[in-house]
């Protein structure tokens, strides 16, 4: 007779219907599982497997806090001589080194924070992005990164509302942005449109008296009277054509 023994505590067992499941590449257990020396980096890698798979956008993504702030999970890294907090950061760090996970720390974030994606061609899409400006933190928990209005280039400005880019042209355009935000960049271009003076030195003309007196952000803005005559009488008369 078959002799079947059930633990008599612990884990009861799986249910009867249907369960959710958490996709793991096949590669996982190839390639990583039989490398994977520390249990505290094997549960945090399964971790995140099962997290990212509940996150929802074309980007997913974890916050080092948030991983964290997961007790349950914080409950099974606690070692001898070792906190759990210590036991995660080790685990993280080691996930990273080995290239199963990437970790992008951003400028001006809380001190410690960082964001966390699993090496995938998606997770490294979302790197790319974070380093070429397209995403931001939004300062949300649940949703750590937003997708942020990318700049005009400052050729195209120049080309869709001042004429056509020569090689002389781009250069000093490229000097231009080295010198001057491009918010100021993209705002004396506009004020360049509405006056209808569409010349680079002009351009340049309100730039450099930004950047000798201060701007008035406030003035600025084109919205008033006052601010058109500013740029269209005084220093700024000799570039309109009568």
């Amino acid at each position: 007779m078959p002799n079947s023994k059930k633990p008599a505590t612990g884990f009861p067992g799986f249910p009867e219907g249907r369960l959710r499941v958490t996709p793991v590449p096949n590669l996982f257990f190839s390639d990583l599982l039989p490398a994977i020396d520390d249990l505290a980096e094997l549960k945090v890698t399964l971790y995140a497997f099962w997290a990212l798979a509940k996150k929802e956008g074309a980007f997913r993504y974890l916050r080092r806090d948030e991983v964290a702030g997961d007790a349950t999970l914080l409950a099974g890294l606690s070692s001898p001589g070792k906190t759990a907090l210590e036991s995660l950061d080790e685990a993280l760090e080691r996930a990273v080194t080995r290239g199963t996970m990437i970790k992008v720390s951003m400028e001006g974030e809380p001190s410690g924070e960082s964001f966390l994606f699993l090496n995938t061609p998606k997770g490294r899409a979302a790197v790319a992005a974070l380093e070429r400006g397209a995403w931001r933190p939004s300062g949300k928990a649940e949703a750590p990164l937003e997708l942020s209005t990318e700049r005009p280039n400052i050729f195209s400005l120049y080309e869709q509302n001042i004429g056509q880019l020569t090689p002389m042209i781009a250069e000093t355009l490229r000097d231009a942005e080295q010198t001057y935000p491009a918010s100021w960049i993209e705002d004396a271009i506009r004020i360049a449109v509405e006056n209808n003076i569409r010349k680079w030195r002009y351009i340049q003309a309100i730039l450099e008296d930004w950047h000798n007196r201060g701007r008035d952000e406030r003035e600025d803005r084109g919205d008033t009277e006052k601010a058109r005559r500013r740029y269209v009488e005084g220093e700024f008369a000799d570039f309109i054509e009568h």
